[in-house]
Order: C-alpha cells, then structure tokens, then sequence
C-alpha cells in the first residue's frame, strides 16, 4: 500500500509525524484524518507513550497513518529522515525544546533542505522562557492556566477538567497553525517555525474568563455547575437523575418559570432582574431543584423544550452513543484492525461537504511500512538490509 487517502481535501501533503504522547498525535490526526501522507516516524526500540498499542488511546490517536521505524541517533538513520525532509511538507514534534537541537532536526537546520518545510513544535511551557525545561503534563497545565481554579464547587479546592483538554486544545492549536502556514506558504513559498504550548492552551479554553482579568481585573472563582454570571443556568436534580438547564436573558427566564408553574418567581423581586438571580443564586436553585426532582428528566426535556426553553439530559458514555443525534452525526466510526479486527473510534469532528475526512485504515503496526518508505525513496534491497543490520531501522 502506497499513501493512506482517507480524503482528499489534503492527499497532496506529507507530513513526518515524530510526535508522543497527545498533543502532537492529535494534531497530526486532524492531517491524517483529511488525507495528508502521514509517516509516523518511531524509535526501533522505544515503546508508546500512549499505552498499549492495542489499547483505546493509541488506536484513537494513530489511525489513517504510515509507520517506519528510524533510529534518529544513528548516523545512516539521521540521513534517511533527512532525505525523507526534502519530500515532505510538514514536521510535527513534540519532544522536550532542546532534543531536537541535539538531535540536529530543529527547524533552522530542516529549512537548509526544504526551505518550503512547515515544522511545527508543540510543547508544555513554550520554547522558551523561564519553564522552557519543565516537563509539560495536561494536569499540570489545567492546573497553571487557572482552568483548575474555576472548576469544581466552592469552598472544595480545585478540579480538573474530566478530559485531557489542555493536551488536545494544543494540539488543535498547532493543526490550525499548520494549515495556516500552508496557505501563507502558496504566497511566500517558503515555510516557517509554528509552534503551541500547553499552557496558552489552556488560556485559549477559558476564553472569557480569562478576559474578565485581563480588562477588569477580575479573578473568576469556582461556581460548580453554575453559569459565572448568567443565572439560571446550571445542572439540577430530577425524579432520575440530573439535567441541564440555560433559562438565560429575561425571555427565556419568563418561559422558564411559566413551564415550571412557578409564577411566584417571576413575582419575586430578587429575581426580576439577571444580576438578582446570580447573586441569589443558592435560593433561585433550591427552589428549581424542588421542582425539577418531581418529574423525570426526558419528561422535563420534553416539557421545557416545547416551551422554548433550551436544556437537555446529563449522560454517562454509554448514554452518549445511545442518543440518536450522537448517532445521526456520526461522532464514532468503525475501522479494521490487522490483529483485533473490527472497532470503533472517535470520527473527526469537522465535515466538509466536498472533500470529508474519513477513517481509512487502523492505527499501523510498529514499523509496518519501513521498507514501503524507503522503496519510495529509493533505496534497493541490499540498502535496506543494510540499514537493519546496522540498527538504523
């Protein structure tokens, strides 16, 4: 098998992938999963960074791609992956900052073969700075970015967020980074350095909390499933369980409160007004939340959403791919496995009507397409062997 077209939308593209871990592997997934002739380059000895190769996470993140195996502190192995730089469009890595200088495959060093390469680095801290040498974990950088501080209920110290956002977000981060300078690139026709962090991602998620400091100084603090300022939105009890509820701006609150049968808050003078309702939140909930428990909540989903009011229920995973919308848009798709057979994994969030991504073949087996690689550049049988017997591949 040659390339791995799973669309056509970026089929012209190749993209070395020397990424571990999350962050890079979900950046160059979003590639893959929309066609780009991805390689994932691996150490012939080290093991995954992502568990199991047959495990959940690795399959999830490594599907639509090619696997070589390249030994990068070997002199032949250095001289594959450069002659491998000069076919290619984008470099993906998310090594620690300093390896890939040691190693010799910075970017300042890659332009000098392929002044048009796109090399995109991906990080905990930056690639420079005071934590330019700090190990950038997900959790540790949920808990820096102050997304830590603003999740959780009151008075119960930080939480995490139940994903690995800040790891995925910069990986999001550095596939747009990448397209964009692509598409700078058809102008200048030279490449250049894109780069993300964990961190700023993480400042990127929280968004309009972040900027509440950064205009008006305000430190934002943990409210549980409270809105920060728009109440009542939250997550209340119901006869079987919990379900969410947006009765934001003073239309849908008077929709809201006639669908519960409770004129009496609309009546009540705390609540007439939105910053009355947000700081009396505590009672404003007390009260919903005596409602809501007296019916169950595909009843209340029902009700309300007849009387203009957005909501909906609270899943489990399970739940998740039950619901027939889950279903309709296809947010998981089968692929086959050379050894586990048929499964299912995430699908790519983003449609195109024209060119769509698709899920074309399972993670690679380790060093599954070594030599198809290197037949493609040229090299003969005997060169090949060669190569394994020194341990470059």
């Amino acid at each position: 098998m040659a390339k791995i077209e799973a669309s056509k939308a970026l089929s012209h593209l190749r993209v070395l992938d020397l990424t571990r871990v999350r962050a890079g592997p979900v950046c160059v997934r979003h590639l893959a999963d929309f066609g780009a002739d991805v390689i994932k380059i691996e150490n012939v000895s080290e093991e995954s960074y992502a568990g199991p190769r047959e495990g959940p996470d690795f399959q999830n993140l490594h599907r639509n791609k090619r696997s070589m195996t390249l030994n990068l502190k070997s002199e032949d192995g250095l001289e594959v992956f450069k002659q491998l730089v000069k076919t290619a469009d984008v470099i993906v890595e998310n090594y620690r900052p300093d390896v890939k200088f040691r190693l010799g495959i910075d970017y300042e060093s890659m332009k000098k073969m392929n002044p048009g390469i796109i090399y995109a680095s991906i990080s905990g801290f930056g690639q420079d700075g005071p934590y330019v040498n700090r190990p950038g974990f997900d959790q540790i950088t949920q808990g820096m970015s102050g997304l830590m501080s603003v999740t959780g209920k009151p008075e119960e110290g930080p939480m995490r967020v139940g994903g690995a956002v800040t790891d995925v977000a910069a990986g999001l981060l550095a596939a747009m980074g990448v397209l964009t300078a692509l598409v700078e690139r058809d102008q200048s026709g030279v490449g250049q350095w894109v780069q993300s962090n964990l961190l700023q991602a993480g400042l990127t998620l929280l968004d309009f909390q972040a900027a509440r400091y950064t205009m008006k100084g305000e430190v934002a603090k943990q409210v549980g499933n409270d809105h920060p300022t728009f109440m009542p939105t939250s997550a209340y009890p119901t006869a079987d369980g919990f379900m969410n509820v947006a009765a934001t701006g003073m239309g849908v609150w008077e929709k809201f409160a006639a669908a519960l049968g409770r004129d009496d808050l609309l009546n009540d003078e705390e609540f007439k007004v939105a910053k009355g309702r947000s700081d009396g939140r505590a009672r404003l909930n007390a009260e919903i939340s005596r409602t809501l428990s007296t019916r169950t909540t595909a009843e209340w989903v029902e009700h309300l959403l007849k009387h203009g009011v957005p909501c909906g229920p609270i899943y489990n995973m399970d739940q998740v791919f039950a619901d027939p919308q889950v279903q309709h848009i296809k947010a998981s798709a089968k692929v086959t496995h050379p050894t586990l057979g048929e499964i299912t994994l995430l699908n790519q969030g983003i449609g195109l009507s024209r060119t769509p991504a698709s899920l074309k073949t399972s993670s690679p087996l380790k060093g599954e397409h070594t030599e198809e690689v290197l037949e493609e550049l040229g090299f003969t049988s005997a060169k090949i062997a060669a190569l394994k017997e020194d341990g470059s591949i």
